[in-house]
């Protein structure tokens, strides 16, 4: 499945110094750790000895500033190589486990796993990290649901007034613009929201960030990365959302958030930021676990553009193929 695409792992704040994190990725479980030296490690997390989960386990610090990780079962330690000492024996074994490769880019950490890769990481992150506060990560949870399903809900410019319309109010959506070039796109929309009231403030802060008239940039890099570019007098928002799959039937999301503030209360409204979007997920993971996927699509609404550019990409990835979507 999209094998050569990459994957955004985790970001280094995710990541406690010498606490083992597991992640999954095409259908494989991996443990992922960073030393006291922020070094980033990653092995299969079975343990070669009975199958014991090591992201279970703990880390085992050295004199050098690395670290090992600890099976929880049998407390064999394995290095950063899959290498172990067999206990009575002062011999290293020969790698046991075979690290995933990871590719490490100031606090991204990204992997092909184990594949060919086939596209370039972007350089977009870190030209964002350069110039904007990184405030958070957000909403990372596994979902139960197949990957395609999963990137179509992201690119579906149609139900802010469905799944979200208990946190935004859209009364009309109008996509201004779309551009297709490939494997990556810009979607421009309006989304006309209903004019929110004194307690509508006081219940959810953030809305003091959000305009009459939310007039979103969508950046998509398929099939990794959706970015929304946002502006308002308080402040410049990046919101960079992440996607891999799991299994066959989960798929997992999470959420980094940048700002640039042009305004003093934009600072107090950072963890209001970080709550809605989490929300955000929670909503979206919700319908995405109830949806018949195997339903036929009898019925296509207007602005579906972002959805019929991920299933053209989907079908033929990395190749890119016509129709051209751009409108």
């Amino acid at each position: 499945m999209l094998q050569g695409a990459p994957w955004l792992l985790a970001h280094r704040s995710m990541l406690k110094p010498n606490q083992p994190m597991k992640v999954s990725l095409y259908g494989k479980d991996y443990v992922l750790w960073q030393d006291s030296t922020g070094k980033i490690s990653c092995l299969p997390n079975a343990c070669p000895h009975m199958g014991a989960m090591l992201s279970e386990g703990w880390c085992v610090k050295k004199s050098d500033g690395s670290s090992a990780i600890a099976c929880p079962f049998h407390a064999l330690e394995f290095d950063r190589n899959g290498c172990t000492i067999l206990p009575g024996t002062n011999k290293q074994t020969k790698p046991l486990l075979q690290p995933l490769d990871v590719i490490v880019q100031g606090d991204f950490i990204w992997s092909y796993g184990g594949f060919e890769p086939k596209i370039p990481i972007p350089a977009i992150l870190n030209e964002i990290a350069a110039e904007y506060e990184f405030i958070g990560y957000t909403g990372d949870r596994s979902i139960k649901t197949d990957f395609l399903s999963l990137l179509l809900n992201m690119h579906d410019y149609n139900h802010q007034n469905g799944t979200h319309r208990s946190l935004f109010e859209i009364e009309e959506v109008q996509l201004k613009q779309f551009i297709d070039d490939g494997l990556h796109s810009h979607a421009y929309i309006a989304q006309l929201r209903k004019k929110p009231n004194l307690q509508d403030f006081l219940k959810n802060p953030g809305l003091l960030a959000m305009p009459q008239v939310l007039a979103a940039h969508l950046e998509n890099f398929f099939p990794f990365m959706g970015m929304v570019h946002g502006e308002s007098p308080l402040l410049s928002l990046k919101e960079c959302h992440f996607y891999l799959p799991e299994s066959a039937t989960h798929s997992r999301v999470y959420v980094l958030m940048f700002v640039k503030a042009y305004h003093p209360i934009a600072h107090l409204i950072k963890r209001n930021l970080l709550r809605l979007v989490e929300v955000v997920i929670e909503q979206d993971a919700d319908i995405l676990s109830k949806l018949y996927t195997n339903t036929p699509q009898h019925i296509k609404l207007n602005n579906e553009v972002g959805m019929d550019w991920v299933r053209r990409n989907f079908a033929n990835f990395p190749e890119i193929v016509e129709p051209n979507f751009s409108r």
